[in-house]
């Protein structure tokens, strides 16, 4: 199963701020995966889905939708502001 961690008003949506979950056979990239969470929270997904959102997978940036698997470590980092 994939370790989803969920930071920032992204956690809220989710619920928690992490959560295991079973990778469906078609899920092999990040996008598949938002699609998946999408069929249970369409609310959460859209969130995914903003432009300003970061994926870090197995505790490294990545750009892009990138191949995941079941074993990976996969966080949602919403947009940071400061002053």
């Amino acid at each position: 199963m994939a370790r989803l961690l969920f930071f920032g008003k992204l956690a809220d949506l989710a619920g928690a701020k992490a959560r295991e979950e079973k990778l469906s056979d078609g899920a092999h990239k990040i996008s598949d995966l938002i699609n998946a969470i999408g069929l249970k929270d369409e609310t959460l997904a859209a969130a995914l889905r903003e432009e300003t959102v970061r994926f870090v997978v197995n505790e490294q940036i990545v750009s892009g939708d990138v191949p995941i698997s079941d074993d990976d470590e996969v966080a949602f980092l919403p947009p940071v502001s400061g002053g």
